[in-house]
Formats: structure tokens, sequence, C-alpha cells
């Protein structure tokens, strides 16, 4: 009896730990697929982006990023106030000096917006997450272009957090922090009534950093974008409420558009 009572003891303990066993390698084939369906989330939305979004080292139309986004400043520049897209509520004026292959956005001061946009097909669309950029207009103090970029990369580092979604995709933080971008040089004139309140034809020497998003042409119909930053705090009150630095610019702007074919 005490031999038959052993034996079962024995089968029982080997029974727990095979079935101890089965769990270990069930539960070891869940983390791995776990691990691999992480992966392959991480390199869907990669691949998502490179086919949404110009890669940091292209040179979309025969430009690069850099001098794209010195191109942005000039157009967002040579817009008046009261007509400037970057201080639009709804969209209404978001087709302002809108030429060539490229389409420019802005964000959004003070408070989240939602524009409505409408926008030929075969378009494609820059904006900054947050930008900053400095001037010899606006910082006499500074002579060189080093200076410059000193100067604009100071403000830029205030940034600290990226969002950015194209039609309910997120992109990844660690995606839109490869596209902060510097600008070379370049020179931008004020018009009468300008966002920065210096006297009209002001002629100036700026550089740019910033982080940006640049959409490939969207296909037809009805899309949406949105996009916010987050930053430390303002650098100083003098210049807390200018066009030109990240601060106060750290809300959320969605575009709700439509991209229309243009019939010739």
């Amino acid at each position: 009896m005490q031999r038959k009572l052993t034996k079962l003891s024995v089968l029982s303990t080997l029974s727990i730990l095979a079935i101890a066993g089965l769990g270990q390698s069930s539960l070891s084939t869940q983390l791995v697929q776990e691990q691999k369906a992480i992966q392959d989330s991480s390199i869907d939305l990669s691949t998502m982006t490179e086919e949404k979004v110009f890669q940091p080292n292209s040179k979309p139309y025969n430009l690069t990023y850099g001098e794209w986004t010195a191109r942005w400043w000039q157009w967002a520049y040579s817009i008046p106030k009261g007509v400037n897209p970057a201080y639009d509520d709804t969209g209404k004026y978001c087709s302002e000096n809108q030429r060539g292959p490229v389409w420019f956005f802005p964000g959004t001061y003070g408070k989240s917006v939602i524009r409505e946009c409408t926008i030929p097909n075969g378009k494609a669309i820059l904006f900054p997450i947050l930008n900053s950029e400095c001037s010899f207009a606006e910082f006499s103090e500074l002579k060189t272009v080093e200076d410059l970029r000193m100067c604009a990369k100071k403000y830029q580092d205030q940034v600290t957090q990226l969002h950015a979604n194209i039609d309910g995709h997120d992109i990844p933080q660690i995606e839109l922090e490869r596209y902060r971008i510097r600008s070379p040089p370049f020179y931008f004139m004020l018009p009468e009534n300008n966002i920065l309140g210096f006297p009209a034809n002001t002629k100036t020497l700026a550089v740019s950093d910033g982080n940006w998003v640049f959409i490939k042409p969207l296909n037809h119909g009805y899309h949406e974008i949105s996009f916010r930053g987050d930053v430390t705090s303002t650098v100083d009150n003098a210049t807390a409420e200018s066009f030109a630095f990240a601060s106060g610019w750290n809300y959320s702007t969605t575009y709700q558009l439509v991209i229309q074919i243009i019939k010739n």
C-alpha cells in the first residue's frame, strides 16, 4: 500500500511539473508573440511615415528640407497679420500666397483651433510642429550667422514633446525627432501691417530651427492633420509673444482638408 501511494505521489508530482512546464512554455510563446507584435507595429508605423512623409535627407522638388523651411518663413512673413493663416481660427485664409508644388501650414498661437481648407490635388504640405527663428532685425546685438544659429537653437531647445497625426495615425515621437531641421541663412522682407510689427519693407537675414513634418501629396478626398508641441517655458517676457519662437504656439492645430481635383 505504501509503495502504491509513493508511486501515485511521484506520478502526481510529474504531472504537476509537466503542466507547469507547459504553462511556462505557453507563457514564453505568448511573450515572444507580444514582442513580435510590438516590433511589427513599430515597423508598420515607420513604413507608414516613410510612405506619407518626405525623409529628412531627401530633396523634395529639388530643394533640401532646410531650404523648404526657409521658404516657409518667407511665406509666413510675406502676409499681413489681418489675413495671415497663422492667426486664422477657421481656415478661411489658408490659401493666402500659396504657390508652387508645396502648401505651407502654420500652427496656432494661444489657443487650439480647427481649420477647414480646400487644396488642389498634387500639392505637398509642409508644417512645423514648433519652430524658432532669429534675425538681425529682431536681435540687433547679434553680428554673425553663427550667432543667429545659436539663437534659434536656444529657443528651439525649449521644445520637449512632439505630436502629429495624419488621418488617425500618430507618428511616433522617436520618428518626429528625426525631423528637427535647421535652415540655411535666408532673407525675408516684411509687408505693411506685418506680424512682427516692424516698419514695412524691413529686410533682414535670418536662420531658423524647428521640428517639421513634410507630407507627400495626399489622395483626393477628405483628410485630417493635427499636431501640437510642448515647451518648457518662455525664455523671457520680451519674446514670449513673438511669431518667431515656440513659446505660445504649443497648442493643438487641426486641419480638416478637402483635396480637390482641379481640371485644366
